[in-house]
């Protein structure tokens, strides 16, 4: 089952920047941009868990990657200027 969406307001300078971050860079949408940033802050883990002092405590656990999610992953850095 498909969890329901809500709206987000954010200032439409920072939409705009975002925007630009997007083009090229692997993402297809703005929003699905911000969802990946979220996720990667918060940790995307329904364990993990957010002290206000620590910030996100992830899973004990780490979880093993794929070659292909690791080489998505570095596609996107590349295009987004970070290698």
């Amino acid at each position: 089952m498909r969890e329901s969406k809500v709206t987000v307001k954010i200032p439409r300078p920072l939409y705009r920047k975002i925007q630009l971050v997007v083009e090229g860079s692997g993402f297809s949408s703005p929003t699905d941009f911000i969802v990946f940033v979220l996720r990667d802050l918060m940790g995307d883990s329904p364990s993990a868990k957010v002290d206000p002092e620590a910030g996100v405590v992830p899973e004990s656990e780490a979880r093993e990657f794929t070659q292909a999610e690791l080489d998505d992953v570095r596609r996107k850095l590349e295009n987004l200027g970070y290698l």
